[in-house]
């Protein structure tokens, strides 16, 4: 990257409905930009908001009752209204990931090569439109995945769509797989958009195992609910090559000054507040277990790991802080990462017989983990020889597996958490009512949304049979 990341590209700032293309009206806009600058911004906004722990924009780590909060125990209660959540996580990323994304895709295609790049252009033109497109397919999917039903078709078109409808989730599925398919076909050796692609500076090697492993993890999304759509996709991602290299990882590689330090960092230590600690059902499940990454995801007190009930505040002293990696300036943000892959792989041996057999996917996507924070083969192997795979239970052995291996990739955790029905949360007798007593399997819609495409909410709202934190997205079956 050009030294420091962009910050300064604010195009289509403004959020109404879906996305607003508000360039020409925004005096505080960067006009001279290039698309490798808006990939750059696109890129970092991507990353920071899968791995913020800022309460305004993302709560999955207390959701999946990795953390609690120290003192205000709203989100941990599952009030996600309060500070208008959704409404930031429509702006990161339809208006900071997809917009630019969508900007930098024009760019490309009214981009005018000098006659010394005439030869390599039509490659690297193909290559550029293919990655940005990747990155909007993975987005896309965040969103359904959070939300259910969301705009898609009418997204991104302003001028001609002003309210756009909301399109049916389980119709957005199979066109993301088309569109990635289509994606990965057109990668092809040559140049992109070298060091202004911080993820993978333009390898498209890498970048085809990215498409993949996204591909391979639409298709598991929908294991339950279209086995064999689910079944075609995973087969035609693992041949085509995944993620089973910890080179390979997609990962946002952070600096160690303001304003490009980890999210996590900024909000742990940078900010000078002690407003996470750790939730006693994470750690009492690695205490049980005698799980030796407890030393990496928390700090001990007194040569204890402790974690607080959920929903209830608690003197910070008295419990597990974060690990040190979240005291770390230059922790990367996650974005796809080997060990996600290998227990998706697990997941579809259990389930359809693809990819190998499942003990031995099960051993390898735990000894990633181990080996991603640090622990030797070894380390992993003793703790398998403790925790075998179980094939009776198999959705219970892969789920509560993966809740410890996707520690630093909650959103994810909170997908296996869903589709497995594995771990076995509690919500908290303190909940919000609007969770009814339950783990939020959904977040409810923008209230910005409400307001501004009353219409289109209301009949999106009525679609997914409510805008509640309780109503499953269409591939939540059970």
């Amino acid at each position: 990257m050009k030294n420091k990341i962009i910050l300064s590209i604010l195009l289509g700032i403004s959020l109404s409905s879906c996305t607003r293309d508000n360039v020409n009206e925004d005096q505080h806009a960067t006009y001279d930009v290039t698309s490798e600058s808006l990939i750059t911004y696109a890129e970092k906004e991507l990353s920071d908001f899968l791995n913020t722990p800022n309460v305004n924009e993302n709560n999955f780590r207390l959701t999946m009752q990795y953390w609690q909060e120290t003192t205000y125990v709203n989100e941990s209660n599952y009030d996600f209204t309060n500070r208008n959540v959704a409404n930031n996580i429509w702006t990161d990323n339809y208006v900071n990931v997809l917009n630019n994304l969508n900007k930098a895709k024009e760019l490309i295609a009214n981009y005018q090569p000098t006659p010394s790049e005439l030869a390599s252009w039509p490659v690297k033109k193909q290559n550029q439109l293919a990655i940005s497109d990747i990155m909007m397919v993975f987005t896309y999917q965040t969103l359904v995945d959070i939300h259910g039903d969301i705009p898609y078709t009418q997204s991104l078109n302003n001028a001609e769509f002003p309210l756009p409808v909301y399109d049916n989730d389980s119709d957005i599925y199979p066109k993301l797989i088309t569109r990635l398919k289509e994606d990965i076909s057109k990668l092809q050796t040559g140049g992109a958009f070298g060091t202004g692609d911080v993820f993978y500076n333009g390898n498209i090697g890498k970048w085809k195992k990215f498409g993949n492993s996204l591909l391979l993890k639409l298709g598991i999304a929908l294991a339950d609910v279209n086995p064999t759509l689910a079944q075609t996709t995973i087969s035609d991602a693992i041949s085509g090559g995944v993620i089973t290299n910890v080179s390979d990882n997609c990962q946002f590689a952070y600096l160690s000054t303001s304003p490009n330090y980890s999210p996590v960092y900024e909000n742990v230590y940078a900010k000078n507040r002690d407003d996470y600690f750790a939730g006693k059902p994470f750690v009492d499940y690695l205490n049980a277990t005698s799980d030796a990454r407890i030393s990496k995801y928390f700090q001990d007190v007194n040569g204890s790991y402790i974690g607080q009930v959920i929903g209830q505040p608690g003197e910070f002293a008295d419990f597990s802080a974060p690990g040190e990696f979240a005291y770390t300036p230059t922790t990367p943000g996650n974005i796809i990462t080997a060990t996600e892959v290998a227990f998706y792989l697990l997941e579809a041996s259990a389930r359809f017989g693809i990819a190998g057999n499942p003990s031995d996917l099960y051993t390898s996507a735990v000894t990633y983990s181990f080996l991603e924070w640090g622990f030797t083969s070894s380390d992993a192997q003793n703790y398998i020889s403790n925790h075998p795979y179980n094939s009776t239970n198999w959705k219970k052995s892969i789920g509560e597996q993966a809740w410890v291996a996707m520690y630093s990739q909650p959103l994810i955790s909170w997908n296996f958490y869903r589709r497995l029905d594995y771990p076995q949360l509690q919500a908290p007798s303190t909940a919000n009512p609007n969770a009814e007593g339950k783990v939020p399997v959904r977040l409810q819609y923008p209230t910005l949304e409400a307001t501004t495409n009353g219409t289109n909410y209301s009949n999106a709202s009525a679609a997914i049979g409510g805008d509640k934190l309780t109503t499953k997205v269409f591939w939540d079956k059970f």
